[in-house]
């Protein structure tokens, strides 16, 4: 009965922004449980590969090209999907991005905020739509999006990106009225995790800052947030939705 809580094999996820960084780890973490995952990302050759390294160790994978920002790319990555796997179970929406830190409302425009919006939120609620009627048919739907603790957090130029992830906080609270009993609605929010992007605006000065904050005393991972969206996709949370995991050393982590 144990292993049946974390049990995903016959299921099917999608990851969009699947193929590097945190999206990777989830994408490797649901196969290693038994999902066959479908990795969907913008670098088409980084989601090939990705998709590879599942399929080397077992697994069953395939890579598509998508642009969250495009509905075309929505509706095929569906589409694709289906054709492959017959059905869609989890869907993990963890592509985003935001210029955190870099967005002082006298360098951006209101259309950069728009388009943090529609890359954040917008894609995710739209793609949450596409998806969950084939959750409906197969009878087991999780959806996890990926908010950030920048939602709750209070600091100076990062307006555009940390309300989007406000958003989705409040989001996925709403979508889990529209869409249960049938599909539990979730979301993760990560602290400083360890990828390229926060690689390139950490300096050993906002390292140290984050850890005296930071009570587990180091910066996460990849497969700590990846462990978070397993949790959320596997049988074990079938009573949990409509919630927000934050997934933070047990601190507060920013770049000021």
């Amino acid at each position: 009965m144990n292993t049946e809580l974390f049990n995903l094999e016959g299921k099917t996820a999608i990851v969009t922004g699947g193929a590097n960084g945190i999206g990777k780890g989830c994408s490797l973490m649901l196969s290693d449980f038994g999902a066959n995952v479908v990795v969907a990302d913008l670098k088409i050759e980084d989601a090939n590969k990705a998709a590879e390294e599942i399929k080397q160790k077992g697994g069953q994978a395939i890579a598509v090209s998508c642009n969250v920002m495009k509905d075309e790319d929505l509706t095929n990555l569906v589409k694709r999907t289906i054709k492959e796997f017959g059905g869609i179970n989890i869907l993990v929406n963890n592509v985003g991005g935001g210029g955190a830190g870099k967005e002082s409302p006298s360098d951006i425009s209101v259309n950069d905020f728009a388009r943090t919006f529609q890359l954040n939120v917008f894609s995710a609620w739209r793609l949450s739509q596409l998806c969950a009627p084939e959750m409906k048919k197969s009878g087991y739907g999780s959806i996890i999006s990926m908010s950030s603790m920048s939602s709750i957090n209070k600091s100076p130029a990062i307006s555009a990106y940390a309300s989007s992830k406000a958003a989705i906080n409040h989001m996925t609270a709403n979508l889990a009225f529209d869409y249960g009993p049938d599909i539990r609605i979730n979301a993760v929010a990560p602290g400083a995790i360890k990828t390229d992007a926060l690689a390139s605006v950490l300096t050993p000065e906002r390292e140290e800052k984050m850890l005296s904050h930071t009570p587990l005393g180091r910066l996460g991972e990849a497969k700590d947030i990846a462990g978070a969206v397993l949790y959320f996709a596997a049988p074990i949370s079938s009573w949990v939705s409509g919630q927000v995991l934050f997934v933070n050393g047990g601190g507060i982590q920013t770049l000021d």
